[in-house]
């Protein structure tokens, strides 16, 4: 979980996480230089949760915040994923997708749904009753869950994308052909709000479309790799702005 400046929301994203005890979760935090009470924020569920790890450095961007975090990897991890500071991770997802990696030796990735909302209620970790949602499969890497082997054989985020490293991420494992399978259920609820970085509008589409330009020339260069069709949906009403 990359955290920069969201005391907020910070608690309740990993209240979403300790929940599910039904799995064994080590919960790895970097703390992007924030300088706001986020860090303190972690150190309050710390204090009852020692499954939680914190670590700190400058300000230096998602993608190096992600890469700290994949470098904190504990040796026996199995299995990968992610949840930004100010989404939910619906209860119970780990366990079913765990499931599906339990019932299939060869699955490397599931990869779910995610819900749009822009009003969460904080206590419940849902949407509010008067939220708008809209469910859809789009481009998040907390839908996902990773096996650790494709996690190491995709290797670090790149560093030179300020934002839509998560974009250029999925397109790096999806070309590379892994054993996936599409699950018809929500993973998260995805928070919408005034702070979220995919509301710089402008700079999105930008990187999101540099990332589809690299996958092209590499896939260009390398033959092998696959092309990614009929994964993503990137396009919502035009006034959720999804790319």
């Amino acid at each position: 979980m990359p955290v920069y400046n969201r005391e907020r929301y910070v608690v309740s994203a990993l209240r979403s996480l300790v929940r599910q005890r039904d799995v064994d979760l080590d919960i790895i935090v970097i703390d992007d230089g924030s300088t706001d009470g986020s860090a303190e924020a972690v150190r309050s569920m710390m204090r009852e949760t020692p499954c939680i790890r914190l670590f700190r450095q400058a300000n230096m961007g998602v993608a190096r915040a992600r890469n700290a975090g994949l470098r904190q990897l504990p040796p026996e991890a199995g299995f990968v994923s992610f949840l930004d500071s100010d989404d939910i991770s619906l209860a119970g997802r780990f366990k079913r997708d765990l499931a599906c990696f339990m019932a299939d030796p060869r699955l490397e990735l599931t990869y779910s749904l995610m819900t749009l909302a822009d009003r969460i209620d904080d206590e419940r970790l849902e949407p509010a009753a008067d939220s708008r949602t809209m469910t859809l499969r789009g481009i998040s890497l907390s839908a996902a869950v990773f096996s650790r082997g494709l996690v190491d054989r995709t290797g670090q985020f790149d560093e030179d994308f300020e934002q839509a490293e998560d974009t250029d991420y999925l397109l790096r494992v999806f070309e590379t052909g892994p054993n996936y399978e599409l699950l018809d259920a929500v993973a998260i609820y995805y928070r919408r709000h005034a702070g979220n970085v995919t509301r710089e509008h402008s700079g999105r589409v930008r990187n999101h479309l540099r990332a589809i330009h690299k996958s092209m020339r590499r896939r260009k260069a390398d033959p092998s790799l696959h092309e990614v069709q009929g994964i993503f949906e990137l396009k919502g009403p035009a006034n959720w702005q999804m790319l």
